[in-house]
């Protein structure tokens, strides 16, 4: 058994190149092998959101606080809030993030493949974004 206290590696700020806007990472978890997975909370600003992407072996988001927006490549843009789980299987694409006046935090679980948890891909346009 492993317990990782809160805070164990400190926050730090999203990659600019994978997320738009200001978005602080506090990772939770990683396991050892043959674990693969991993977990993080995710908090971010209102209008801030990932880049369009995808994981190999999925991935489960847990909405803890906020208002927010989740989106598979050609569906329609869902609303999320505290309570929510929201299922991505493995190679859809999708994004999630704040809605545009609401701040947005939630608990990411994924798995690695070849020590991958996931493929970064274009950003999401505001026009997208803001699309209904």
């Amino acid at each position: 058994m492993q317990i990782h206290r809160a805070g164990w590696t400190g926050s730090r700020t999203a990659p600019a190149d994978a997320f738009t806007g200001t978005v602080r990472l506090d990772p939770l978890m990683q396991s050892e092998a043959p674990g693969r997975a991993s977990a993080a909370l995710v908090t971010f600003e209102p209008g801030a959101r990932t880049n369009w992407h995808t994981h190999p072996a999925g991935q489960i988001l847990v909405i803890t606080a906020g208002r927010g927006w989740v989106q598979s490549a050609g569906g329609p843009r869902q609303d999320v809030a505290p309570g929510d789980a929201v299922w991505f299987p493995a190679g859809e694409k999708h994004w999630h993030g704040a809605t545009a006046t609401t701040a947005m935090s939630h608990i990411a679980i994924t798995e690695s493949v070849d020590g991958s948890p996931v493929t970064w891909l274009e950003p999401v346009s505001d026009a997208d974004y803001t699309a209904a």
